[in-house]
């Protein structure tokens, strides 16, 4: 591969990334979610682990680093968190440290996009 294109996947790369911010908003009511998610009691149950973040410069990229923002218009997702599992889109698990967080379950990561 030569140099140039490397330099030009790094470029792409970074972008796309730096485009993806989790920034999340939970709503009161299901019709008003981009997302429906649960909150399961075990790891090894979730779709994804997800690390709050306590600022919003270190949410991640669809990476399960979420920073929760005050106001709906600020999010990139607006999740509602169901009762029951059945009707969850996707399935989360709150991680302690933030190098735990990621997906489980790569098929459902397009909820996030």
């Amino acid at each position: 591969m030569t140099k140039n294109i490397r330099l030009c996947l790094l470029c792409l790369f970074s972008l796309s990334t730096a485009a993806n911010a989790q920034k999340v908003f939970a709503v009161e009511y299901s019709n008003q979610s981009d997302v429906k998610v649960f909150v399961v009691k075990y790891e090894n149950q979730a779709d994804l682990k997800v690390f709050k973040e306590k600022y919003e410069n270190q949410s991640g990229d669809n990476d399960g680093k979420w920073f929760f923002v005050k106001y709906s218009n600020q999010a990139d997702k607006k999740i509602f968190f169901v009762d029951y599992e059945n009707q969850a889109e996707v399935k989360i698990y709150f991680v302690q440290y933030e190098n735990q967080a990621g997906w489980r379950n790569q098929s459902k990561r397009h909820y996030f996009y």
